[in-house]
């Protein structure tokens, strides 16, 4: 695939080959993303060096290495965390950004994981360091996109925590089946309120951005921290810094394709350390609801711009 005038065009590139520190994986399903969407519009380039069409994780098999000291990988079925370049048939990719497929995930499903549990653990991995002296309170927007399926999961099975979400309403029961403890209808209800009137949020991940801003800040708790990973609706917000000072807040902005090789090859390896197991054991499961062809990639894309779709979306390659 390639990125011309705004869209995806099958093309044929030559096959990558593996550098020093990498592995080719023959690719089974590449893991589709909002961050695509917006790279196809022109919006989020490839950082240097990174191939020029999208795709962000994928599953497959290693078929090739670039040195010995991994040559035990080869065969060995995984998903990738990749800064670009998986809507294809194979893909080289840093050799620590590479994670074993687990035990109870199908490999197609796999596809869909790294992004998501990257994202996830590098926002509310802290949930699982710190020591708590009482239930937390995790308040997660967007709960049924592939992210926030992911997160409502993690929130409350490994971090043991009271979770809420925004989602429409016909989602509610699947993401209760998740872990969710309430869904709030974001159409016709005031998540900030209610959630203040419970006590408040001690973390929230959004993936909303300006519009959500103000009410964000109202819900959260004192102490309360807001990871802020996505701009769905605006990039531009005012803040209200008396109400930020009282509450003691906490305020991150993130992304991980830009990260240091280091710092995500280090999300990684606690990612495997910390929430691998789980998947394993099969504790937290992909939610994958849709597989289609890579052929039909731009079909992907419209169904997510659409909204409305339940978990991940993933592209085969056969």
């Amino acid at each position: 695939m390639t990125v011309a005038d705004g869209k995806l065009t099958a093309a044929q590139v030559p096959e990558p080959v593996p550098g020093p520190d990498e592995v080719l994986i023959e690719i089974t399903a590449a893991g589709v993303n909002r961050a695509d969407l917006l790279q196809v519009a022109g919006h989020y380039p490839s950082p240097p060096g990174a191939p020029a069409w999208p795709g962000l994780e994928v599953s497959g098999t290693i078929v090739n290495v670039g040195s010995d000291d991994n040559a035990t990988f080869l065969n060995a079925e995984v998903c990738a965390l990749l800064p670009g370049g998986g809507y294809a048939q194979y893909v080289a990719v840093d050799a620590g950004l590479v994670l074993p497929k687990p035990e109870n995930t199908d490999l197609v499903d796999a596809a869909g994981l790294p992004e998501a549990a990257a994202t996830v653990y590098s926002n509310l991995g802290y949930l699982l360091r710190e020591e708590a002296d009482r239930k937390r309170r995790v308040l997660v927007h967007g709960g049924a996109g592939g992210i926030g399926t992911f997160a409502v999961q993690f929130a409350h099975r490994l971090a043991e925590a009271e979770v809420w979400t925004t989602a429409r309403k016909e989602a509610g029961k699947r993401l209760e089946a998740l872990g969710a403890d309430r869904v709030v209808d974001y159409r016709n209800e005031d998540f900030a309120a209610l959630v203040q009137e419970a006590g408040g949020a001690d973390a929230i991940l959004d993936v909303i951005g300006a519009a959500y801003f103000e009410p964000n800040l109202k819900a959260l708790a004192q102490d309360g921290r807001l990871a802020v990973i996505g701009l769905q609706q605006g990039n531009a917000a005012q803040i209200h810094l008396g109400g930020l000072l009282a509450k003691r807040a906490t305020i991150t902005g993130t992304t991980l394709r830009a990260r240091p090789l280091e710092q995500r090859r280090q999300i990684l390896a606690e990612v495997f350390e910390r929430v691998w197991p789980a998947l394993d054991e099969g504790t937290i499961e992909p939610v994958v609801t849709t597989r289609l062809p890579l052929a039909e990639a731009a079909e992907a894309h419209r169904l997510m711009a659409a909204g409305g779709h339940f978990g991940k979306i993933v592209l085969t390659a056969k």
